[in-house]
């Protein structure tokens, strides 16, 4: 049986899609479950039964501090030893992202993985398509952003969704291997082109100021790393290319501009409306 966590989040809900589209035997686990998923509680110790699980499919359980972070995962690979889990699948940052701010729950969780003493992949996952297109801001006639004419290497989730499933439900190939799975090089001019509308760039000072004065919900570790997404576009950090991705998938990945696109465009106001 595959497990895989987060599995009502969008990643982890995506990937067991994938799965059962393929006909493998998996499963999910969420502190929320629902119908056809376990009940998997990182923060609660007792929860964590992998009992029967053969793969075990760890995606990040990200927004929260880095010990948090690490922590959680901590938990859950010591059930995945003490369950006999045979494999485990980590999803991790792409290797162009050390300097995010974010990156060092991702290296962290690696360094667990490889010293938990269970045969493991590590699929070191570029940045969403889908989140780049939602940093665009709408501004009067235009769109609005820190990105400058910085590119990134952006993936549609759903293709590294459909990766996840491929290593999941055949795991001994990829036996203590790291796959960098990263797509084309786009632009914030890219997005706004197909648009139709001009692109405006932020200062990174003023992207920051708006971050922590106009931005409601988002918790005190948010505006860093949001920040130091937009510096890392910007400034050349994120655009490099990989072949794992096209190689897992067995096909060219989606075009990430057309993902980024749709996003963008279901936030235009004229479209919420």
């Amino acid at each position: 049986m595959i497990l895989v966590t987060g599995a009502n989040g969008n990643l982890g809900a995506a990937t067991l899609a994938a799965l059962h589209a393929r006909g493998a035997a998996a499963t999910g686990g969420s502190r929320t479950p629902g119908e056809g998923v376990r009940r998997l509680d990182f923060d609660d110790p007792a929860s964590l039964d992998l009992a029967g699980v053969s793969t075990l499919v760890l995606v990040s359980a990200g927004y929260a501090e880095d010990d948090q972070v690490v922590g959680r995962h901590e938990a859950v690979l010591d059930a995945a030893v003490r369950d006999g889990v045979r494999h485990v699948v980590y999803t991790s940052l792409t290797g162009a992202g050390d300097h995010l701010g974010f990156a060092l729950a991702h290296r962290a969780t690696e360094r667990l993985v490889r010293a938990s003493g269970l045969p493991w992949t590590i699929l070191r996952n570029g940045l969403y398509a889908e989140l780049f297109g939602g940093l665009l801001r709408w501004s009067g006639d235009g769109v609005e952003s820190a990105f400058g004419d910085g590119a990134l290497a952006a993936v549609a989730r759903d293709d590294l969704a459909e990766a996840a499933a491929t290593v999941a439900a055949d795991p001994a190939p990829h036996d203590g291997r790291v796959h960098d799975l990263v797509g084309s090089p786009i632009t914030a001019g890219q997005v706004a082109a197909r648009l139709g509308v001009p692109h405006r760039t932020l200062s990174l000072g003023e992207y920051r100021r708006r971050l922590l004065d106009e931005t409601p919900g988002l918790l005190p570790f948010q505006p860093p790393m949001l920040a130091s997404i937009a510096t890392g576009v910007r400034h050349g950090f994120l655009d490099a290319t990989a072949p794992d991705l096209a190689a897992l998938l067995g096909r060219p990945p989606r075009d990430p501009l057309d993902t980024a696109v749709a996003t963008a465009a279901a936030t235009r106001p004229e479209a919420a409306a």
